[in-house]
């Protein structure tokens, strides 16, 4: 359950509307988010102000036609919202500013932010002026999820995958884990992925030892709050982002948590999180070191 703001007001589900291409599935995700925790639905599309400087040329028609395309694809997401959930609370608003920015606002004051993928290449993402999902991802106050479209197949039972690593990162990624899974009565795969060196090393057995201890550790006291949910321990060797990855085939979501805040772009939001963009089948939820 999402514990009220400050002033009281309990914390909405931000979904960032893209006027390209927000599917329907990243909107009924957003939807179904916001009905299951019994939070208002807050949908955001922004257009950059930077085009009202082009005004003397085009009188702004230019920037009238983006905010004209921006309130449609608002009505269609809030179509989306009120068809699944005729009772969620939902409102709409056009902020004049880069997305991004617009929405690592908004997420100060939100329970979640959900996003869609233009899958975009790695470089362009981190780069481009309108990217959203590096930026917001690295800079976000509150997690972040990422919907892949198109919509993949989860197994049954359902699972949510969460990446730990023994840092102070990890433990608000597995507490975000268990919310998920308890809410819906899915399990918890843990996975802690180990990069052997390229060498082999003598002391491989005991390192493993260690790291098994530590993997179960990483979810101690969780049993408490969710008796129901039942975990499994992991220990694998490969490369995080490919076997988080491959993990994720049928997950309902995987999620990582994500060190510091800020920065410059994808540098602040870790390799495997960034990764993991690219290559998980599923949501990728992203969880900041101190989320709200």
């Amino acid at each position: 359950m999402t514990p009220p703001s400050s002033d009281g007001l309990r914390r909405p589900v931000v979904l960032g509307v893209d006027a390209h291409d927000t599917g329907r599935m990243t909107a009924a995700w957003a939807a179904d988010e916001a009905d299951r925790r019994g939070l208002p639905l807050q949908l955001v599309h922004a257009v950059p102000s930077l085009f009202r400087e082009f005004r003397a040329f085009d009188e702004g028609r230019y920037h009238k036609a983006l905010r004209e395309r921006g309130d449609q694809a608002l009505d269609r997401a809030a179509a989306v919202a009120r068809e699944r959930h005729p009772d969620l609370a939902v409102t709409t608003a056009i902020a004049e500013d880069v997305p991004a920015p617009v929405l690592c606002r908004e997420s100060a004051h939100a329970a979640l932010v959900v996003l869609g993928s233009r899958r975009l290449g790695r470089t362009a993402e981190a780069l481009s002026a309108y990217s959203v999902t590096v930026p917001v991802s690295a800079q976000a106050h509150c997690p972040v999820v990422v919907v892949r479209d198109p919509e993949h197949i989860t197994q049954d039972p359902p699972y949510v995958v969460v990446g730990v690593d023994g840092s102070p990162s990890s433990e608000p990624a597995v507490d975000f884990a268990c919310d998920f899974a308890d809410e819906r009565h899915a399990a918890v795969r843990v996975l802690w992925v180990w990069q052997r060196p390229p060498v082999g090393n003598p002391d491989d057995a005991a390192t493993e030892q260690v790291l098994r201890r530590l993997l179960f550790e990483s979810t101690t006291g969780r049993h408490e709050f969710h008796p129901d949910v039942a975990m499994s321990h992991e220990l694998v060797h490969g490369h995080p982002v490919e076997e988080l990855g491959r993990a994720s085939e049928h997950a309902l979501a995987v999620i990582v948590g994500r060190r510091g805040r800020g920065g410059f772009t994808g540098m602040r939001l870790g390799s495997v999180p960034h990764g993991l963009l690219h290559r998980a089948h599923c949501p990728v939820v992203i969880v900041p070191s101190s989320p709200r």
